[in-house]
């Protein structure tokens, strides 16, 4: 590596002949591959942003001039500029970095960023901040096209022309979201490529904004003619640049859906390195809704933009036709829409992260919930073993949930469960309903399973015993039934109990338990705070019941390694028995 080795900071990007900036992206683009191939991350994006960095970091003066990156998952070539390659040239630092910007990294990130269309606010913040100040440096946002379908950048943008000084937009457009676009504006934006720029229709002038296109996008030569152009500029300004997603690396340039983001592959294949081919959620998902689909005209599928985390494939997607609907990043949008078709007698079902239903809390609670809209939500990937970045937690959606008036959350334990209880919140047209897929591999049904759950909060009793009652929630069946045979080896026989219902308490059942009952554990695969437990707890506030609440502490955490961080919030089996015992101990 002649040249990466020697870039320490952005100073030194400036120092290099043209020919010298060309060889730099070959090997930073190589570096990614390598690291990528062995640690994963974010493929698509990073590749094909490799010259546009390189030529902002020659042209503009960071840390003095402001770079925000939307999503911030292109960031990588970014970091390798800013004194952070050694996290890229060797295999024990791969994790040294998070695959997002992180100001605690670097002077040279400017916040912690992870969710899509947040760019052109946070920059547009900063450059007020510096003018309410007397600053004179240029910021620059830096947003891909598939973001610009997301409210909040649509709010940015048509704020930004009122800022009247320097602010520079630079949208990176391959013709992709994390699946391909989806929205009126993207017409737009392909009339804008065709023409050079030139139509006279254009999205980013109607806003007021001033604009420019770039053409050859991984050309540096044209990229930082571009950038010196606006460098320093007294008003907004659009860079319109058109890049190729995935660029260097063939599999990547041919399947931009699958290359959005990957596990560890093979790079002379493609090919993932851990593949399973047992059944998982996702999976199991799509093929029952599709299988509905045929049956029934009125489901409808709709994702904001990711269909993939719910193994919506392009195949399957083109066999569901026009009952899968994809809005592009839009969560508000998505779930608006999805109460509107429930209104009119479809039977909607949006599926979204735990990480992105926080998107359209307003949306849920108001639009959905205040209207009794019979819609379908499945939060995926709700649970402290999924994803681990600060910014994607899916920590926090039973908290946000749980407490919206109308709604009945759903925490299914197993595969037949879940199934039954999808079938009937499409079928169900008294309230919206929200189910908490179970996460990884499906796990079989052990005992009966109910088809009808319109008799509200009234919760299975799976084991009768006495003196301790653990209520575990979804995910957390299995550590409860962990708990309980832990339990019975120290003498006790614990009564298990599958919640089912998230948003209520089974009171009947919860006033049967103080006449033998002296513990209660409630387990919750997220946020404790704000919780199921806490429900269970208020309930048994003014008895001598005592109830041990176990969850996920409230805090931000970072790329945690998952063992650990159970066993820090005491989510173990051993552990939550010698809690349980110890409080019998004191009674």
């Amino acid at each position: 590596m002649k040249y990466i080795n020697k870039i320490q900071s952005p100073a030194d990007v400036k120092r290099l002949a043209l020919e010298e900036m060309n060889e730099l992206a070959v090997e930073m683009r190589t570096l990614l591959i390598e690291k990528l191939s062995r640690h994963g991350g974010h493929c698509g994006p990073n590749l094909g942003m490799v010259e546009a960095t390189i030529a902002m970091h020659y042209v503009f003066d960071s840390p003095e001039d402001k770079i925000v990156f939307d999503v911030s998952h292109q960031s990588y070539a970014h970091k390798m500029l800013t004194g952070r390659a050694g996290a890229f040239l060797s295999e024990e630092r791969y994790d040294d970095v998070s695959g997002y910007t992180e100001p605690s990294e670097s002077e040279h990130d400017n916040f912690v960023i992870g969710h899509t269309s947040t760019s052109v606010s946070l920059a547009g913040g900063l450059a007020k901040g510096r003018d309410l100040v007397g600053g004179k440096h240029n910021v620059i946002a830096v947003i891909g096209d598939g973001s610009l379908s997301g409210g909040e950048a649509l709010e940015g943008l048509d704020w930004a022309a009122e800022l009247g000084t320097n602010f520079i937009i630079v949208v990176n457009d391959n013709q992709m979201s994390i699946a391909e676009n989806h929205g009126g504006l993207y017409g737009n934006l392909e009339e804008l490529r065709h023409s050079g720029g030139t139509c006279a229709n254009n999205l980013f002038r109607a806003m007021g904004l001033d604009y420019i296109y770039v053409d050859k996008g991984n050309d540096i030569p044209s990229l930082i003619e571009a950038f010196v152009k606006v460098k320093d500029i007294d008003h907004p300004i659009v860079v319109h640049i058109n890049t190729l997603k995935g660029k260097g690396y063939a599999p990547a340039e041919a399947d931009k859906e699958r290359w959005h983001w990957s596990g560890p592959f093979d790079i002379a294949t493609g090919e993932l390195k851990h593949v399973s081919a047992a059944e998982n959620y996702d999976e199991l998902t799509a093929t029952h809704l599709l299988k509905l689909m045929k049956n029934d005209p009125a489901v409808c599928a709709i994702t904001a933009g990711t269909p993939g985390i719910w193994a919506w494939t392009p195949e399957r997607r083109n066999e569901a036709g026009p009952q899968f609907v994809d809005v592009g990043i839009a969560e508000e949008h998505a779930v608006a829409l999805a109460s509107g078709i429930a209104k009119a007698g479809g039977k909607p079902v949006f599926g979204v992260c735990s990480s992105f239903v926080q998107r359209a809390y307003d949306q849920v609670s108001q639009d959905l919930c205040i209207n009794d809209s019979p819609a379908t939500i499945l939060v995926l990937w709700g649970s402290l073993s999924t994803m681990t970045d600060v910014t994607h937690l899916c920590h926090f959606d039973i908290p946000l949930l749980s407490n919206i008036p109308n709604l009945v959350y759903l925490a299914p334990t197993n595969r037949e469960e879940y199934l039954a209880m999808l079938d009937w919140s499409i079928g169900y047209r008294e309230h919206p309903v929200a189910i908490r897929v179970p996460v990884g591999l499906t796990v079989p049904a052990r005992r009966p399973v109910p088809t009808d759950y319109s008799c509200l909060n009234r919760y299975e009793v799976v084991s009768r015993g006495k003196d301790v009652a653990v209520l575990a929630l979804g995910n957390f069946f299995t550590l409860g039934e962990k708990v309980c045979a832990v339990l019975r080896e120290k003498g006790i026989d614990a009564t298990l109990v599958n919640p089912r219902y998230i948003t209520g308490v089974d009171t009947a059942l919860m006033e049967s338990l103080k006449s033998d009952h002296r513990v209660v554990v409630t387990l919750e695969d997220g946020a404790v705070e704000g919780g199921f437990g806490e429900k269970i707890a208020r309930h048994f506030g003014s008895s001598d019941m005592k109830v041990l609440c176990y969850g996920a502490r409230k805090e931000f955490v970072d790329r945690y390694v998952l063992a650990d961080f159970l066993v820090a919030n005491r989510l173990r089996e051993d552990l939550v028995a010698e809690d349980v015992m110890k409080t019998i101990g004191q009674m």
